[in-house]
């Protein structure tokens, strides 16, 4: 026969695969793409830069994600976190932290850098999962917050770490703590006499006792005030 009968169901079904196979490349395009721009992150993330200062179009930015550096070392402070590069963090940056990264590149048409994060100082590999917090700079001190990750910090960490905030905590605690211990020396111990002058003595001995070892067991085991430490990527300071 010279002509044969076209079907038309058979005709559809090679289109179909034709543009199902375009798709897929398309998809597979995407998708490489996509992980490309994973790992490019990633390899940002866990190199040493210098850059303070990155180009976002302001008014796409949330105001209340912007925090300028005398902030973040208050709060740094306060609960004896550190802020450092996201190079020395060893725990594991989640998916949700890249993703954001990639929606801001996209939204502000750049590429990010100088991405730092505040954590406990163990969760970073300083040289000699509680609650860390992904920023990219903005300039002039500020810092945009992009993620946040992990467990709430305990409620009384900024109590706990209130006595090696500073030196002047330092020495206040160190002077209640010596009050509650000549408090509790029975009497007659260093002098047959219970007076004033006795018990301030007393006090003296107990408060330079109690420095006297507090900071030598400081100063063994390299530790520092929290005012001292916030920004360091040393383990022993």
């Amino acid at each position: 026969m010279l002509f044969e009968k076209v079907n038309i169901e058979d005709k559809l079904k090679s289109i179909a695969n034709d543009k199902e196979a375009d798709l897929l490349n398309e998809v597979k395009s995407i998708l490489a793409a996509d992980d490309y721009k994973d790992a490019q992150i990633l390899d940002t993330l866990s190199q040493q830069n210098e850059i303070s200062e990155n180009q976002f179009i302001f008014d796409k930015l949330e105001t209340n994600r912007i925090y300028h550096i005398s902030q973040i070392k208050k709060t740094c402070v306060n609960y004896r976190l550190r802020f450092l590069d996201t190079k020395l963090f060893k725990g594991e940056i989640p998916y949700e932290a890249i993703a954001k990264i990639k929606q801001l590149e996209n939204d502000h048409n750049t590429q990010l850098h100088g991405f730092k994060i505040i954590a406990p100082a163990k969760l970073f590999k300083l040289e000699h999962y509680d609650d860390p917090l992904l920023f990219a700079p903005i300039g002039n001190g500020y810092y945009y917050l992009i993620h946040k990750w992990g467990n709430d910090l305990n409620a009384f960490r900024r109590l706990m770490m209130w006595p090696v905030r500073d030196f002047e905590n330092f020495v206040f605690c160190m002077f209640i703590l010596s009050i509650f211990l000549t408090a509790a020396i029975p009497e007659g111990v260093f002098s047959s006499k219970a007076n004033a002058a006795n018990a301030g003595i007393v006090f003296l001995f107990v408060f330079k006792s109690v420095v006297a070892a507090v900071m030598y067991y400081g100063y063994l085991s390299g530790r520092n005030f929290s005012a001292a430490i916030w920004d360091s990527k040393y383990y022993n300071t």
